[in-house]
């Protein structure tokens, strides 16, 4: 855990969340401010700062964050109709969370280039 991180905090406890989804490795939760229909967070309880500082024994980790959004977006109902998993890794990649977390987002036809 990262002490100032807030979501470590959410996979910890100490910061509550609207949880939609829990196992040893990944936490999933409806996003605060939502940019579509449904907006989930997938996060893994262990802390990795992004995509870029992820190392060779996150392999399996990584794995189980892709295998949960897709578990999260059947959950959520938007599996068939579709939906978009999206990382953001470092500033100009508009990472505003030091943590890894995949966004999912669905429950509405998505533009692209989403920005």
């Amino acid at each position: 855990m990262s002490e100032n991180c807030v979501f470590c905090k959410i996979a910890s406890g100490e910061i509550p969340c609207d949880r939609v989804y829990s196992d040893d490795y990944v936490l999933a939760f409806n996003d605060l401010t939502p940019k579509a229909p449904t907006h989930i967070l997938v996060i893994p309880k262990r802390h990795v700062a992004n995509l870029a500082e992820a190392e060779e024994t996150d392999r399996e980790l990584l794995g189980r964050l892709l295998l949960a959004c897709g578990d999260v977006a059947a959950r959520a109902g938007i599996d068939q109709t579709g939906y978009r998993v999206v990382t953001n890794s470092g500033a100009d990649g508009g990472q505003s969370v030091g943590h890894l977390h995949f966004h999912i987002l669905g429950g509405r036809p998505l533009a692209w280039p989403p920005g």
